[in-house]
């Protein structure tokens, strides 16, 4: 290993621990203390700490393990090792903070929404780097990989209803499916705002040599089209083709994905596209 990458291996290392940590606090410090149903595989291991007391953090590593299983077998060993670390770390800071953590019983609403600030600032310094803390997102890639005309974000849409659907049950509240309904929310927001910045949309220039199967796939996995442009390499001379495709912040991330499982060499440039009209966005003037 070269300097440089230890360097980005240290680098995200402490992303990660810190993303870790600030999502385990949104658990400890306001979601149990207030019965808040949580997505996910968090969300599982949330439930089984209400029924049988039992650590979060281990749960949900014991829980990730058979989807980890499932990843390596049929996505990949490579995706695996860093997912794997992330669950690790994870699920040592759901324990350890759980620990000291203070615990927030104040106004529901409150704790919901900075559950979801903590929460979405974890996930996403994670998502930033590349990396997943797995749960649900695995299943979503492996349903995904089955039936690709099944998108991985519709997957984990419906995974994330049913644990939150538990939740309630579990609970017996319904107001712990609205407070998580604000949580998820706001969630998403925060991790939108790390990953995407701020903007109406994004526009990407991918420059590879699979234009066909990449803009095939595009096209089947989301609802945006792809224009595909000739282009030459001014130092190779080589030919090549840009594909361009303009997508919504939350797109975005389920595209870089199906583009980089098809061609790990592309070249991607992502930028703001402040406004963008025609079909599927705001209408002409």
């Amino acid at each position: 290993m070269n300097k440089t990458k230890a360097l980005d291996l240290a680098k995200n290392n402490i992303i990660w621990i810190i993303g870790c940590v600030l999502y385990s606090f949104g658990v400890n410090s306001f979601s149990i203390p207030n019965s808040i149903a949580q997505s996910g595989i968090t969300g599982l291991a949330v439930i089984f700490n209400h029924l049988f007391d039992f650590p979060v953090g281990t749960v949900n590593l014991i829980l990730n393990i058979p989807l980890l299983i499932l990843m390596w077998i049929y996505l990949g060993k490579k995706l695996v090792a860093r997912t794997l670390w992330v669950t690790v770390l994870l699920s040592t800071a759901l324990d350890v903070t759980a620990m000291f953590a203070p615990e927030y019983t104040g106004d529901k609403i409150l704790a919901a929404l900075f559950c979801g600030l903590l929460q979405g600032s974890g996930l996403g310094l994670i998502m930033v780097t590349g990396a997943t803390s797995g749960g649900t997102d695995i299943v979503g890639r492996l349903v995904h990989k089955r039936w690709p005309h099944i998108t991985v974000g519709t997957i984990v849409m419906i995974a994330d209803a049913i644990v939150v659907g538990s939740g309630m049950l579990v609970f017996r509240s319904i107001e712990s499916g609205l407070y998580a309904i604000i949580m998820i929310f706001v969630s998403t927001k925060v991790i939108d705002a790390l990953i995407y910045g701020t903007g109406n949309g994004k526009m990407l220039m991918i420059v590879t040599d699979k234009a066909d199967e990449v803009a095939s796939a595009i096209v089947h996995s989301s609802p945006r089209g792809v224009s595909i442009v000739p282009a030459t390499g001014a130092y190779t001379g080589n030919s090549k083709n840009i594909l361009i495709c303009v997508a919504r912040k939350h797109e975005i991330s389920g595209i870089l994905k199906t583009v980089k499982s098809i061609d790990e060499k592309t070249f991607i440039i992502v930028s703001e596209a402040n406004e963008i009209l025609g079909e599927g966005f705001t209408k002409s003037i």
